[in-house]
């Protein structure tokens, strides 16, 4: 073979290597290119975002003037166009190392137990202060020491007293005059007899003169010095006002004296607890200089007002005291069990995320996805919410790290509604991908422009940029 022949065949097989290679890659690539765009599982950007500004968006590829590429914005995995806005989507990893948890929303009976502090007062209903009804002194002290026992009717204190001595002169003479006219054959006359001695014995009972007094004087018909003054009920003597020899008048309390063997509690009730209690409602209480010893009462009252320096409201407790070992003024740890109940939706009080004037919480709508949803809140009990509107059983609901996911949720909200006020975008060579889609430069954010943020950061405006 001649060295033409050589060279031919050499240059012929080079050519032919040549062309396998690049016919071969060719095709590659075509195919490939088919493969990508003909693939149902390939997808498309729906639009491009300012990695520096998420409210400048291109519908094509773009630069910033850093040179930095828009970030592709794609649907949901999953396609779920009824997603609402701000929903996310979060790893199942990323989940797990944040800490998220769930829990589902049920239904439950809702009570609660009331715990406060109060203080032993005297039962009003049960306390008296003797006062004379008559101008006087007094003669003798039969009890004369506060905190002494006395029984219904104990004899406490003797009286001197003009006035009851004229009307005791009243008395028997009108005894006297009933006496000599019960058997005048005239009826008138008689009759007004009776009606003397009648008003003379209704003035000594007016004026508190002991019965047993009374009939003294009308079986030895003699005037008394002295008049009695008795205990109303059993109790304890809580104050002596006058001493022997003391001018008395009616502005002046003799004794005052109170039963003890039943005492109100006063407490203090807040305003969250005010939809929970009723009258009626069980109550236990302890004391600490009874250790060991629990009383058990009951709601009697509440109050229909509010007191303004503390903002409570006071509640009455009654509870019995048979042994009298609860004092006057003693301080008490009061539990009261409310006897309301209420059946209702309710998540624990941590799901409630509370953005101002309105409350929200995240439901999970599948494996990794969470969306926010205003609710209207209830009563709470106990660490449970109750949950009016906006939430039905057995829905889950996002309990920790919500502030996490609030804050990407707030962030998809605002971009999905400004996407939805866009403005069909112009053919792609009048886009200015510095513009915002409502034509303003920059993002006016909280009544701040983005703009002059960037000023003042030393970052050029685009109006700058382009005047240069």
């Amino acid at each position: 073979m001649n060295k033409n022949t050589l060279i031919t065949v050499a240059v012929t097989l080079i050519v032919g290597t040549a062309a396998g290679y690049l016919l071969g890659s060719g095709g590659g690539r075509s195919t490939q290119a088919t493969l990508e765009q003909g693939s149902p599982m390939a997808k498309e950007p729906v639009f491009y975002r300012n990695p520096m500004n998420p409210a400048i968006t291109s519908p094509v590829p773009a630069q910033d003037e850093m040179g930095m590429d828009y970030i592709p914005v794609y649907a949901d995995d999953d396609g779920d166009t009824s997603a609402p806005a701000g929903t996310v989507r979060i790893n199942p990893t990323v989940v797990q190392n944040t800490g998220i948890r769930t829990t589902q929303a049920k239904l439950a009976t809702l009570s609660r137990t009331i715990r406060t502090i109060g203080r032993v007062t005297f039962d009003e209903k049960r306390v008296a202060r003797l006062h004379p009804k008559y101008d006087g002194w007094i003669e003798r002290l039969f009890i004369d020491r506060t905190g002494d026992k006395v029984s219904k009717d104990t004899m406490l204190m003797a009286i001197y007293s003009p006035q009851l001595v004229a009307t005791q002169e009243e008395y028997l003479l009108a005894l006297n005059n009933m006496e000599i006219l019960k058997k005048s054959p005239f009826p008138d006359i008689r009759e007004g007899a009776k009606s003397l001695l009648r008003s003379a014995h209704e003035r000594l009972q007016l004026l508190d003169v002991p019965s047993h007094q009374i009939k003294k004087l009308e079986v030895e018909r003699k005037v008394m010095k002295e008049v009695h003054i008795h205990s109303p009920f059993d109790g304890i003597i809580m104050n002596i006002g006058a001493r022997e020899g003391s001018r008395i008048t009616p502005e002046t309390e003799l004794y005052m004296i109170a039963d003890l063997s039943r005492v109100w509690v006063i407490v203090d009730l807040y305003e969250d607890d005010m939809p929970w209690v009723r009258e009626g409602d069980s109550a236990e209480m302890k004391v600490a200089g009874i250790p060991g010893q629990t009383f058990t009462g009951k709601v009697s009252y509440i109050y229909p007002y509010l007191e303004a320096k503390t903002r409570t409201i006071k509640m009455r407790l009654e509870f019995d005291n048979p042994e009298l070992a609860l004092k006057p003024d003693m301080f008490a740890n009061v539990t009261v069990k409310a006897g309301r109940q209420i059946n209702a939706v309710v998540v624990p009080s941590e799901a409630i995320v509370r953005t101002g004037g309105q409350e929200q919480v995240f439901v999970q709508r599948g494996p990794g996805k969470y969306s926010p949803r205003k609710v209207v809140v209830g009563i709470d009990s106990e660490g449970q919410v109750q949950i009016i509107e906006g939430l039905k059983a057995g829905e889950t609901v996002v309990t920790s790290s919500q502030f996490l996911i609030d804050s990407e949720s707030k962030l998809r909200e605002a971009t999905a509604k400004m996407l939805e006020a866009q403005a069909p975008v112009a053919d792609s060579q009048n886009h200015d991908p510095w513009k915002s889609p409502t034509g303003d430069e920059g993002m006016h954010m909280d009544g701040m422009d983005m703009g002059d943020m960037g000023e003042e950061s030393g970052v050029k405006s685009q109006g700058e940029a382009r005047d240069k």
